[in-house]
């Protein structure tokens, strides 16, 4: 399934870059895109994580959330930067990943560091050593809100 995903990839990519479409073109563009999803396949095997096609609908709902926290984060920093008073109280926390696999805690990880105010400084095991330039965004990391739409997406949830 794997290496149909990657022919069909390919061939939609030479589709795209090409701008000819004369049936000889696109059929030497297929038997492009299939010889060169065999050879892939035999050079380096497609895993779970190098094609994650189940990740395809959980992209939709997962990356216009994870835009909205990053803007309400943005905001929030900004008023505190705006602020005379500078209302910080930088918190060092620790956060546990319930994400099965290494590419889930990272994308996990990630996802913390992205939002403004937040900074994952270690990762031992499914531990997340996290940095918040406030106490609440430690708070609200806290409240396992983000791990759970990350699992979610992992689909692990």
């Amino acid at each position: 399934m794997r290496l149909i995903g990657l022919a069909t990839f390919l061939f939609a990519f030479w589709l795209a870059l090409s701008g000819h479409y004369t049936a000889f073109l696109v059929g030497a563009g297929l038997a492009s895109a299939i010889l060169c999803a065999i050879a892939a396949r035999r050079v380096l095997p497609a895993d779970s994580e190098s094609q994650p096609l189940r990740l395809l609908v959980g992209t939709v709902t997962y990356y216009p959330w994870l835009l909205w926290e990053i803007v309400k984060s943005a905001w929030s920093v900004t008023k505190i930067i705006i602020d005379p008073r500078l209302p910080i109280s930088p918190t060092m926390t620790r956060v546990s990943a319930s994400q099965r696999t290494a590419a889930g805690i990272a994308t996990y990880g990630n996802s913390i560091t992205l939002t403004p105010g937040t900074l994952t400084v270690g990762v031992a095991g499914n531990q997340l050593l996290v940095h918040a330039l406030t106490r609440d965004g430690a708070l609200d990391l806290e409240s396992g809100r983000m791990d759970r739409r990350v699992a979610r997406f992992e689909g692990t949830a």
